[in-house]
């Protein structure tokens, strides 16, 4: 029998990477290829553990750049992170280096948080842009092709567009342009040199559909990363038994990938936690449906379950802003308390909104699109429903208590 130990963390490679391997594929043939890839994929499906499998399998025949843009908030912070990023590959960070001479040379051994602050620093007068253009060609001018996996870029270009206080401006607007202009540039000017995949947990495309800059990343292959098959997510959940010494019954396993509805794999993980849990705390070696069901009710929609989902609401507020995300709510936790959010509803809500210089109809194509996008929802003929039974669960559980449903409204 085939063993997989639990994942721990964000992302996982080697024999913790469970299946996924067409997809491993297509992606190490694009790249080879000379592609610039934009990872596309509801949360925690696995975005980032894939480009950490395919950089440790490529590492031989490509240097490869993991860039984590998570708490960066401008250009400059990005080109900081992107720098600091070299420092693994001694001939690409001894060159990098070089462009930070002046402030460098005397700070070469302090820690990696005063490194960032000294390399900020040196990116003055709005030279980053230039600097970029230094670094990029040296990525191009190294010894082997240069893989670099930027991580997180949606969630830096959404702060540059909207800032703290979620407004889109016109001089927010031209600083995004200016960013995604210049990472534009230099992926055509290094192509076959440097290949660039950009991922995020936020879908970029919305991001940048509201600031006006979608041709921005024209020039990038959409790599599309799906939920896994049904057999799929059956088969990792028996290799986790298999491993931790658990025993199913009649189709507890079935019953587990029923009840998540979509099988995104940290859902999976985190379902076999708390039932292994559940087995420990009892003793036991076996379990049954009647027992993954109440882990899934007592667990999985607990408070330990909101902790880890609430992430889902944060990013929609990312995306949205604080005057949209209240429509999106009420839109949301319709499908989730009713099951489906009808036209009828959607018609209904118009009602209740409004907003500066759009018009509500406007505003609700605008957030179903992105619903849609990013994997909250999708469309049949009655209406719109959650993709995820675990989230639709988790939220009518958040929510309905203090929820009337939209056409029993007064």
């Amino acid at each position: 029998m085939v063993r997989l130990k639990q994942a721990h963390g964000n992302w996982v490679t080697g024999d913790r990477f469970w299946d996924r391997e067409e997809d491993v594929e297509l992606f190490l043939r694009r790249i080879r290829e000379g592609a610039h890839l934009l990872v596309v994929a509801q949360r925690r499906m696995g975005k980032t553990s894939l480009m950490k499998e395919v950089a440790r399998r490529v590492s031989g025949e490509f240097d490869c750049v993991f860039v984590d843009f998570q708490n960066a908030t401008t250009p400059p912070d990005a080109l900081t992170e992107l720098s600091l990023a070299l420092r693994p590959h001694k001939s690409l960070w001894s060159r990098g280096r070089e462009l930070f001479a002046n402030v460098l040379n005397r700070v070469e051994k302090i820690g990696n948080d005063d490194l960032a602050v000294t390399l900020r620093a040196g990116l003055t007068g709005g030279n980053w842009a230039t600097k970029g253009d230094e670094l990029f060609a040296i990525l191009a001018g190294a010894e082997r092709p240069v893989l670099l996996l930027l991580d997180e870029v949606p969630i830096l270009v959404n702060r540059i567009i909207k800032g703290t206080d979620y407004i889109i401006t016109p001089e927010r607007r031209r600083t995004a342009s200016e960013f995604m202009s210049w990472l534009r540039k230099n992926s055509q000017q290094h192509q076959g040199h440097v290949r660039i995949v950009i991922s995020g947990s936020i879908g970029f495309e919305p991001v940048l559909r509201q600031a006006g800059l979608s041709a921005t990343i024209n020039n990038f292959v959409p790599f599309e990363l799906k939920p896994w098959s049904a057999d799929t997510a059956v088969g990792c959940l028996g290799a986790l038994a298999e491993q931790y010494g658990l025993h199913y019954r009649d189709g507890a396993e079935s019953e587990m990938v029923r009840l998540l509805g979509c099988c995104i794999p940290h859902h999976l993980q985190m379902f076999f936690d708390h039932a292994k849990t559940y087995c420990i705390r009892r003793k036991a070696t076996e379990l049954g449906c009647e027992q993954v069901i109440e882990v899934y009710q007592t667990e999985m929609l607990g408070i330990r379950g909101h902790a880890e989902l609430t992430h889902y609401e944060e990013r929609l507020r990312l995306v949205l802003g604080m005057e949209k995300l209240a429509l999106a709510l009420d839109m949301i936790t319709e499908a989730a308390v009713r099951g489906c959010l009808t036209g009828d509803a959607i018609r209904r809500l118009q009602q209740d909104y409004a907003f500066d210089g759009e018009t509500t109809t406007d505003v609700q194509k605008d957030i179903l699109w992105i619903l849609e996008h990013d994997g909250y929802l999708f469309q049949t003929p009655e209406g719109y429903r959650f993709v995820s039974n675990l989230l639709r669960d988790w939220w009518k559980n958040r929510h309905q208590m203090f929820f009337t449903p939209v056409l029993e409204r007064q």
